[in-house]
């Protein structure tokens, strides 16, 4: 019997080595985990034997005489999702769900398998983490009549799986979770690089030549980050990230890649007993404080894909221990945040070596991007200088290095949608206000005050007058 090879592959990023050690060089220590590897001479398993049965003969074709379409998509039945997904499910397309354990990533495959079900369209649900009761009780939740379309399987071979996949011909496959499933071409234990990369590997090819649309359910390591090699983001058509805090009930779905689509769309959910409820207005849901003006509290915008957003971002300041002043930042990140105090120190001669400084993003929401930049700065301003910002003002734009403000994206639909919802005054850079004015009917936004500043001084004076 022929001896099989021995590899050293790390858990982090799959770097291959032929002996054992200490650090990676992705920098990750003691992350080298031993796994057998089949000899060169073995003959395929059935795995092999399935995916090159199914397997389409392809040739090459001048790419002028490729034809162009529209790509036909899946209604999902949940419209957040098919927001996120750019309008839909692709057949044929593998997307990656990742999330935090409890967070709800299975209410949300189960709630889009029953919604598909319900077209009389067959989908087979794989769980390796739950039996078929668990998964019942959730149903039981999500709804009163459960089809006969929706097809359970408890299995974790994915050999078992795919020939499961060939006879049925569902038109949706969901596998509950990638790092369960093992394949018996390899010895390793299920859940390691070498188990992942290639139970997606052909859990692709299968979709691909069937033109089978997969949800696969992954999980995520302590920083939030998906969990397993890179190797899996790459193979996957759509990675979309389910985020929130278990303790309140609103969850965010986020794209962070997608080829059918774009990647700054997100989708609102708000966790209820009876499942995932989508929430339309997300801007509405998160303020609540407008009509009071008060210290260190002000409306900010971000864009969002289609979506406008408006945010309620909050900051305090408090007297520091004797040292190095803390700087904690929930919703930002830390680097921007230290930036916004540096110009603050610099440029509004503002002193905060002493203090410490707490920024929060109202509803547990994450913002990308820099259109808050300026809300952050005002809100530290006022909470250390003890004036309170008027009520019902949004403020939104970049704030540059030297203290200038740079406009931000799509102002003109921040504004209507600052209209929409009340306010009174919204504070953004010269140059977006210069944008609107160029572009719109000045009629279209009466009720609210636009105000354009150049730099940091400008809006603090004007704050104060």
């Amino acid at each position: 019997m022929p001896k099989s090879n021995t590899v050293f592959v790390c858990q982090e990023c799959g770097y291959e080595s032929p002996k054992w050690l200490g650090q990676c060089i992705c920098g990750a220590w003691n992350s080298f985990i031993e796994e057998r590897l089949p000899p060169a001479n073995q003959k395929s398993s059935r795995l092999g034997d399935i995916s090159q049965a199914r397997r389409k003969t392809a040739s090459p074709v001048p790419l002028k005489d490729v034809t162009t379409s529209t790509v036909p998509r899946s209604d999902t039945g949940i419209g957040e999702l098919n927001r996120v997904l750019g309008g839909g499910i692709v057949p044929g397309s593998l997307i990656l769900l990742a999330g935090e354990p409890g967070i709800g990533k299975s209410t949300l495959i189960l709630q889009t398998a029953l919604s598909l079900t319900l077209r009389d369209e067959t989908v087979l649900y794989v769980s390796g983490e739950e039996s078929e009761t668990q998964i019942r009780l959730r149903a039981d939740r999500l709804t009163e009549n459960i089809p006969g379309s929706l097809l359970m399987l408890s299995e974790t071979n994915v050999e078992a799986i795919l020939e499961h996949a060939i006879s049925t011909r569902p038109s949706m496959i969901i596998i509950d979770s990638i790092q369960t499933m093992y394949s018996e071409m390899l010895e390793s234990a299920a859940g390691s690089v070498s188990q992942v990369r290639t139970c997606t590997s052909e859990i692709m090819r299968i979709a691909k030549d069937n033109e089978i649309p997969v949800f696969i359910v992954a999980h995520v390591t302590k920083s939030g980050e998906l969990a397993g090699p890179k190797i899996i983001e790459h193979l996957v058509d759509c990675v979309l990230l389910f985020t929130g805090d278990r303790t309140q009930d609103l969850r965010i779905l986020r794209s962070q890649k997608n080829r059918f689509g774009t990647t700054s769309e997100i989708g609102a959910f708000d966790m209820r007993e009876s499942g995932l409820a989508e929430i339309p207005n997300l801007s509405g849901v998160l303020l609540d404080n407008m009509d009071k003006p008060g210290e260190g509290q002000i409306t900010t915008a971000v864009y969002e894909g289609t979506r406008t957003l408006l945010l309620e971002m909050q900051a305090l300041t408090a007297a520091a221990a004797p040292g190095f002043g803390r700087r904690t930042a929930i919703g930002i990140e830390n680097a921007r945040l230290a930036m916004i105090i540096a110009v603050l120190e610099r440029k509004a001669h503002l002193d905060l070596s002493a203090k410490d400084v707490f920024v929060n993003v109202v509803g547990g929401i994450k913002t990308e991007g820099t259109s808050t930049d300026l809300a952050v700065a005002l809100a530290i301003w006022s909470s250390a200088k003890g004036i309170p910002l008027p009520p019902r003002c949004c403020a939104i734009g970049e704030l540059g290095l030297t203290g200038e403000l740079r406009p931000v994206r799509s102002p003109e639909k921040i504004v209507g949608e600052a209209v929409k919802l009340g306010f009174k005054t919204l504070i953004l850079p010269q140059k977006s206000l210069a944008s609107i004015k160029k572009t719109n009917n000045p009629q279209s936004f009466d009720g609210i005050e636009l105000c354009g500043h150049d730099d940091i001084l400008s809006v603090l004076e004007f704050l104060r007058d």
